[in-house]
């Protein structure tokens, strides 16, 4: 806020644009700095300069038609330089909704080519296309994309029930094949065993 005396306080992780006449004058940085009410200066906008973290959650449906949720935390900042603190002050509304509508974009458009199963495999892919994209499509209004990781894919309900019985199936399948080799196994070092023995015997008959 502003004293009658022209001291504008500013708190510490945050700046102030500072406009005299209804035209941008500077940024105003944490402590207090000089804003004249009598030459018609005041300011106009408070930016957190802290590392913020948006969670954005998109419905879409893979290559094969199962449809999956997604999760993706992007972690966004202002750039500390003057030029972007004004970016983003007077060009940019919302940056959350900007940002989140970027993510949606690039995850509707890169989750429908990918089957189901690939997607849990190419998930670093579509994350760094997500960061890509973000970082050119901000950059614009001042601010840095620092990550944009999937942090959850879940599928619908019915197709994660018929995924883990698919799986448990496999695993049944598999130990029941190591079940075999090791019947196998055994029955071959009893043969092995009786033939030994049998040897043995007939030497010593002779």
């Amino acid at each position: 806020m502003c004293d009658p005396l022209g001291c504008l306080m500013v708190s510490e992780s945050e700046v102030k644009v500072v406009e005299q006449c209804g035209k941008y004058h500077y940024v105003a940085h944490p402590g207090c700095n000089c804003a004249n009410p009598c030459m018609c200066q005041k300011a106009n906008g408070t930016l957190s300069m802290r590392l913020e973290q948006l969670q954005v959650t998109c419905v879409t449906k893979t290559k094969d038609n199962v449809f999956i949720t997604i999760n993706v935390a992007v972690q966004y900042q202002i750039n500390n330089d003057e030029e972007s603190i004004k970016a983003a002050n007077y060009r940019l509304q919302n940056a959350t909704q900007q940002i989140r509508a970027y993510v949606l974009d690039v995850v509707r458009g890169a989750v429908p080519r990918i089957p189901l199963d690939d997607v849990f495999t190419q998930k670093e892919e579509v994350s760094s296309r997500i960061k890509s994209q973000l970082t050119e499509a901000m950059s614009g209004f001042g601010y840095r994309i620092i990550a944009s990781p999937i942090t959850d894919i879940d599928p619908d309900p019915q197709v994660k029930a018929a995924m883990n019985e698919i799986n448990r199936q496999k695993r049944l399948k598999d130990a029941a094949a190591d079940e075999g080799e090791a019947v196998k196994v055994r029955a071959i070092k009893q043969a092995e065993a009786e033939a030994a023995r049998i040897e043995i015997q007939a030497k010593a008959d002779a």
